[in-house]
């Protein structure tokens, strides 16, 4: 079979591609730098150079495919000019939905993010959990477009399945997306000591190869229309913190930094950055964001796709083994 994925050269994208690859599938993968895929060779795998915002290059890239895995899109906790969300997370959702129409694609798994629910707030989230009336930052807000759109398109006959990821980690590029295993590494060196606030605040924690499984499974089973939840395990940063260092047999006196006084070093920090252009560490609304519980349910992918996720210990166990191993052999099971 002939599948286009979105986002090959990135955390999830090169894991799946690969998979796929390995399965005997052609791969037809965008890029967009040719210093990303120089050593990312398989037999399977056929580059095409193209971008979101390039229609012609995406059904160039489409066309004989029969499955179109979109993962690609603009993540960040801020941009200097906030249209960069809005142009590849929306208007390039839809260019690859209208060249998916076009090219008479079977399928498409497209792979919104668990930020764009509202925060747990005593409850648990699922796929019924409504969306907030307020966004934390335009990732979150571009992405909830980026579903309408989706929908609208299903509405018109187009098979499109959306997953939601919460905070995926485990082993890979070291990116902005892995925050969790860059946390995990500057904890293991000594080069991690703080603890947000009490740390008492609900996260939820997704293995990155259960993720792939996880659209791998809605592909083959996901209804057309619906969304699931991928999600892992719900932990404070706390515990987070200590199966770290239960794992790694690293001990270090932590440091606590009260919320309001990173809310006003974060709201320097975005003065700093609107002057140099440079992207902040963090901004008011994502300390806001991480003050929050978000305990969420994957129970609609357990049922309806076979969804089974490791445990928080279970996915760091691997994580650390690959970070002792000098970060080799970043793609396995």
């Amino acid at each position: 079979m002939k599948i286009f994925v979105t986002g090959a050269t990135g955390f999830i994208g090169k894991i799946l591609v690969l998979k796929l690859a390995e399965q005997d599938h052609v791969i037809h993968a965008l890029f967009r730098s040719e210093e990303k895929i120089r050593s990312f060779n398989h037999q399977n795998i056929r580059w095409f150079k193209g971008s979101l915002n390039d229609s012609d290059s995406l059904v160039k890239a489409m066309d004989g495919c029969d499955q179109v895995y979109h993962i690609a899109a603009f993540a960040a906790i801020w941009a200097k000019d906030s249209s960069v969300f809005y142009e590849y997370n929306v208007a390039g959702t839809n260019n690859i939905l209208a060249a998916a129409v076009k090219t008479g694609i079977k399928k498409i798994v497209y792979v919104s993010t668990g930020g764009i629910f509202d925060p747990s707030s005593g409850n648990v989230i699922d796929e019924k959990t409504p969306y907030p009336v307020k966004f934390f930052g335009h990732y979150e807000r571009s992405k909830f477009e980026a579903e309408q759109l989706v929908i609208q398109y299903v509405k018109n006959g187009l098979p499109v399945v959306t997953v939601n990821p919460t905070r995926v980690y485990g082993p890979g590029p070291l990116l902005k997306s892995n925050g969790t295993v860059i946390l995990t590494d500057r904890y293991i060196r000594g080069k991690w000591r703080i603890i947000p606030g009490n740390g008492t605040s609900i996260g939820n924690y997704v293995y990155v190869n259960n993720v792939i499984e996880g659209m791998l499974q809605a592909m083959e089973s996901g209804v057309p229309g619906e969304r699931y939840i991928l999600s892992g395990e719900d932990t404070s940063f706390n515990n987070l913190i200590k199966i770290i260092s239960d794992i790694s047999g690293k001990v270090y006196r932590m440091y606590r930094i009260p919320l309001p006084i990173m809310v006003v070093t974060s709201f320097f920090m975005l003065l700093y950055s609107r002057f140099t252009g440079n992207e902040p560490l963090i901004t008011p609304d994502y300390v806001r964001k991480f003050s929050y519980d978000w305990k969420v349910s994957c129970e609609k992918a357990r049922i309806e796709l076979g969804y089974n996720p490791l445990t928080l210990k279970q996915g760091l166990t691997k994580t650390i083994e690959w970070i002792n191993r000098g970060y080799k052999n970043d793609i396995y099971e």
